[in-house]
């Protein structure tokens, strides 16, 4: 066998080995992509019906938002309503509540006057008179500012804070 036969019979079985091994990486290579296409035959399998379930609760999520958003404005209607009611009471009963203070500042200057005028006796009511109105005015007075205990005061109270 000369040099040259040799360098062949060399590059041969180099070439051989080169394609079995190549054969084995193909056979591999393709057993993998054959695993991956399983896997991603499998997942889309299962994603489908997570997908179709997912949109499912987004479209109840939003009709319960559609009646949260009907809830809330209703709400505001109502906390409307009570603050005009609110400002129409004060209207209301503000407006007598200032005659009542002024009467009885009136009523004290002028009794006040007629003590220092010398004669106390002539307009002074009885003392059970006396006693009778000024309880009088002040239940109206403690009336008209009191805290209100019901929903119109509880709103307000929470308007405020």
């Amino acid at each position: 066998m000369s040099g040259g036969e040799v360098a062949g019979l060399v590059v041969a079985v180099f070439w051989a080995v080169l394609v079995a091994f190549l054969a084995m990486v193909l056979i591999r290579l393709s057993q993998a992509l054959r695993q991956a296409t399983r896997l991603v035959a499998d997942v889309s399998e299962q994603a489908v019906p997570l997908l179709a379930e997912a949109a499912e609760t987004v479209r109840g999520a939003n009709l319960q938002l559609a009646r949260v958003d009907e809830i809330t404005a209703n709400v505001q209607d109502a906390a409307a309503n009570a603050n005009a009611l609110s400002s129409t009471m004060a209207a209301t009963l503000g407006g007598p509540l200032v005659k009542l203070s002024a009467f009885s500042y009136g009523v004290r200057s002028a009794v006040a006057k007629q003590r220092s005028a010398g004669h106390p006796e002539r307009l002074l009511p009885e003392s059970t008179e006396r006693e009778a109105i000024a309880r009088l005015v002040r239940a109206e007075v403690r009336a008209a500012t009191a805290p209100r205990r019901g929903l119109l005061g509880l709103l307000r109270r929470r308007t405020r804070r």
